[in-house]
């Protein structure tokens, strides 16, 4: 486990470290100077192997603040010079899980769109413009009721919030996600996207690797996983349990 019980750690050697990111936690340091995943992995990874002086670890790509899953870091700059590879070559294969408001048009389909920055925020436009970036991926609707369904989803390319504008454009906005238009918010700011599993090459080994994760507790849909195997939402909801993050030095 990571820094709790119900934290999961997927692997750890000497090049890489893959674990789960809580919903609420940032992936590295902001003007906030809040706790976040990778500082977390480094004081981690010092008292872990009682290493002296600065520890490194690498971001090699991203999960938004609101989304909880899978994450990998490099522990070595090799390791991160040739995942950050695998990220750009698209190899990498990313799968996503989302509760939507509403049903889709379709039960499985490929979206294509333009994407453009506007501040904090991701919007869809109708053609190539200046500063825009074409976004696809792929959907399948595994489950739906009336009002909202459940989707899985494999990216094809790793843009800004790309699944949250994507989908909020077929009028089925990530449930929690007012930001793109769902209804209304949900506990903690959460949003109910979960980065489920994550398979790409050990970059010094080069064999396969890929990594899941359950379903957390509480979430938007119905799940038959038994609570004890599932690892809780939101970081807020671990320090509710008693956890006592590590402060973040300036």
């Amino acid at each position: 486990m990571f820094y709790h019980e119900c934290w999961p750690l997927f692997h750890q050697d000497n090049h890489l470290l893959v674990l789960y990111k809580p919903a609420g936690l940032i992936m590295q340091r902001d003007y906030r100077n809040k706790a976040n995943l990778l500082d977390l992995a480094k004081l981690w990874i010092k008292d872990r192997w009682a290493k002296p002086g600065n520890v490194f670890a690498g971001m090699v790509h991203r999960l938004d603040g609101p989304v909880a899953g899978v994450v990998v870091l490099a522990r070595t700059s090799k390791a991160a010079a040739r995942l950050s590879e695998q990220f750009r070559k698209g190899t990498v294969e990313k799968q996503y899980l989302a509760v939507i408001e509403g049903r889709l048009p379709q039960e499985t389909q490929r979206l294509e769109n333009f994407l453009i920055r506007e501040g904090r925020w991701t919007r869809i436009v109708s053609e190539a413009a200046p500063g825009s970036q074409m976004a696809a991926l792929n959907y399948h609707v595994l489950d739906s009721t009336s009002r909202s369904s459940l989707v899985e989803i494999r990216l094809e390319t790793g843009r800004r919030h790309q699944i949250r504008a994507q989908l909020a454009g077929l009028g089925c906005p990530i449930v929690g996600d007012t930001n793109y238009g769902a209804s209304q918010a949900l506990a903690h700011g959460r949003i109910a996207l979960l980065a489920c599993r994550l398979s790409f090459d050990h970059p010094t080994l080069g064999t396969r690797l890929r990594f899941e994760t359950t379903v957390p507790r509480g979430w938007s849909w119905p799940m038959a996983e038994d609570n004890r195997n599932r690892p809780l939402w939101t970081i807020e909801e671990y320090e509710e349990t008693g956890l006592v993050l590590p402060a973040m030095r300036g």
